[in-house]
């Protein structure tokens, strides 16, 4: 179950998340806060797996209250506005939705947390820059061929390493990751947006090669539907 807690001041929007976790049987909601205080003070008490939060809150605006988290759980942002979606990001929020919510769209978000909790043991073992590097494969972003070597971006840094694309790849899992390019593989839990030639993700958009579009399609498709 993922245990979540909405943090919204508008009535109805709050009863639309509330019944859209309802129709979804694996997310459980913990409670309803109307501003950033009453939430930080449920969060010291109450295990939270992912969190619906609004960016306009009176008082201690979201992603205001969303710095002050150290460790923070997922999160999805709600809201009316579409100027605060680079800054979101910045944050390593999983999603960001524009209200009024489509039942669709939700579960598009949902199905990212998912991907991200699936993969959050796993890591990948490389040796860059004269030493071993272990790196969470949650925190990849893409990994790209650079003739003999790859270069493996994450949401810490980059990390350079004399790897062929196509060993890295089978290390991977294949639930979490596709591969996309010749010189490109991505983490599913990290696409923004995509269409029949690219991929938008966090920081970069990726070319869909000509070869891989028919299966990169349906996956993607049957993925976000």
């Amino acid at each position: 179950m993922i245990r979540c807690l909405i943090i919204e001041d508008e009535p109805l929007a709050a009863d639309i998340l509330r019944d859209y976790i309802a129709q979804v049987s694996f997310l459980k909601l913990q409670h309803v806060c109307t501003d950033a205080v009453s939430a930080l003070e449920f969060l010291r008490t109450q295990p939270v797996d992912l969190l619906f939060l609004d960016i306009h809150l009176p008082g201690l605006k979201g992603l205001e209250f969303l710095r002050t988290l150290k460790n923070p759980p997922a999160v999805i942002l709600t809201t009316a506005y579409h100027e605060y979606a680079v800054e979101s990001y910045e944050l390593n929020v999983i999603d960001y939705l524009l209200k009024p919510i489509e039942f669709k769209r939700f579960v598009e978000a949902i199905n990212k947390v998912k991907l991200q909790q699936h993969s959050e043991n796993e890591t990948i073992t490389i040796y860059s820059e004269k030493k071993t590097v272990i790196i969470p494969a949650q925190e990849i972003i893409y990994i790209e061929s650079q003739k003999e070597y790859i270069k493996i971006q994450t949401t810490q840094a980059a990390h350079i390493s004399k790897y062929a694309l196509s060993k890295i790849e089978e290390e991977l899992n294949p639930s979490q990751f596709i591969r996309v390019h010749r010189s490109f593989i991505i983490s599913l839990s990290k696409i923004k947006a995509f269409n029949d030639h690219e991929v938008e993700l966090t920081s970069k958009t990726i070319p869909i090669g000509g070869n891989y579009r028919d299966q990169v399609s349906t996956r993607l498709k049957g993925l976000f539907k």
